[in-house]
């Protein structure tokens, strides 16, 4: 690690329930504010739930021509937004990017699920002739990275990884991996979903959706909550940001990725932890110099048990004094963009030292007898976070990241 590149964190892009730009979504993560709210874009009477994280402020003319709003499905609207509020952030603007050098890499679960079902019920309704032939063009994964390369004219690697909800995480490892090799000098990463009628329909069917509130590892936790969203984080070379002199929030010290190779939807200790114990072996940082770490945080039985087992099976006889926080507990489960979400969040524990809470937590559950970080933030200096996800499949990934504390290359 030490002959390649090193990697920072220069601008933060959020668009969430709680929060649109990093500022009001950090400000509502430590007040501990919900955005979980009843569902207004499909009609959930059929169903035993009818909450989720709906993001009910957005307004995708903020942000773009209503021309190019109209073109784009809504995971691509938040995509968009959320890399020109990054760009905003990291103080860049159209002419400092090198598009040769400059690549995007996006995580998503469901992709541009939301225009797959408006061509499904065209096709239901009306049949076949009715369905308008452009939907195709807008509804395959790959268009999120696509819509974003072309919006910015970048012209370098440009990649949309459909790994489910650890997504985000795997995209953030490829990108760093290209600018430590030298493909690329900066890449635009994070992860997009939109709220999805599949995904609602999937996880009740699957009775895997709390009816009120998600509360990750309280003993009465009843279920995750399907919620929408997006996270660009700015990632570029260390020498490129003392270049231009851009604010550095968190370096990326390394990452890990792992499968249960056991089950499609129930995941395993063994797994995730050897995933978290990759991360720490690729950055060169042991477990006891962790301040925080970001939990993937469901709030459904098996996840909370199995993942407070990884914790304990990574930190030892210490796991008791590392701050372990979900901030699902107030956005839901953003799906592909959840762990660029939590990316975010961890840059600002870092940067502001506080560690966001879990909301939600009653009844602690003896099995994960963890710290939890209940109900209220803490103010902590964070120099080391990881911030670790699970998907379906068993598919695992951790990130390091640290505190940038000088300026040697």
């Amino acid at each position: 690690m030490q002959n390649k590149k090193r990697i920072v964190i220069t601008g933060l892009g959020a668009v969430t329930s709680i929060g649109i730009g990093k500022d009001d979504f950090w400000n509502a993560l430590i007040r501990g504010k919900s955005g979980i709210s009843r569902i207004e874009s499909l009609d959930t009477s059929a169903f035993p739930t009818h909450k989720g994280g709906e993001i009910k402020n957005f307004d995708p003319l903020r942000f773009m021509s209503r021309r190019k709003s109209a073109m784009l499905g809504r995971a691509s609207q938040f995509t968009l937004s959320a890399a020109k509020l990054a760009l905003v952030d990291a103080g860049l603007k159209l002419s400092d990017l090198d598009e040769q050098k400059t690549g995007v890499c996006l995580g998503t679960t469901m992709g541009e699920s939301q225009v797959l079902e408006v061509l499904n019920d065209a096709w239901i309704r009306k049949g076949a002739d009715a369905v308008d032939p452009l939907l195709i063009c807008r509804y395959p994964c790959n268009v999120l990275s696509a819509n974003l390369a072309i919006e910015y004219n970048l012209k370098g690697p440009n990649l949309t990884i459909p790994n489910a909800c650890a997504a985000a995480n795997f995209a953030a490892g490829y990108a760093s991996d290209l600018i430590s090799s030298g493909q690329a000098d900066m890449m635009l990463v994070g992860g997009s979903d939109a709220f999805s009628r599949i995904a609602f329909i999937g996880f009740n069917r699957m009775f895997a959706v709390a009816p009120e509130k998600c509360q990750p590892f309280d003993k009465n936790r009843k279920g995750m909550m399907v919620a929408e969203g997006a996270g660009i984080i700015i990632m570029e070379a260390l020498e490129n940001a003392l270049k231009r002199k851009a604010h550095i929030y968190a370096e990326l010290f390394g990452y890990g990725i792992s499968c249960d190779a056991h089950h499609m939807t129930a995941p395993q200790a063994d797994g995730i932890a050897r995933s978290i114990s990759n991360a720490l072996k690729h950055s060169g940082v042991s477990a006891q110099e962790v301040d925080y770490f970001n939990a993937h945080g469901t709030g459904t039985p098996a996840n909370d048990r199995e993942e407070g087992q990884a914790i304990k099976n990574i930190f030892g006889d210490n796991y008791k004094k590392i701050a372990v926080s979900s901030i699902k507990s107030m956005l839901g489960h953003t799906m592909g963009a959840a762990s660029a979400l939590e990316t975010i969040a961890c840059c600002m524990a870092i940067q502001e030292g506080i560690i966001p809470p879990t909301i939600n937590f009653e009844t602690p559950d003896p099995q994960i007898d963890i710290d939890c970080v209940p109900n209220q933030a803490r103010k902590k200096q964070v120099d080391i976070a990881l911030n670790s996800a699970s998907a379906f499949g068993g598919n695992n990934a951790c990130l390091v990241l640290g505190r940038f504390t000088g300026k040697e290359l």
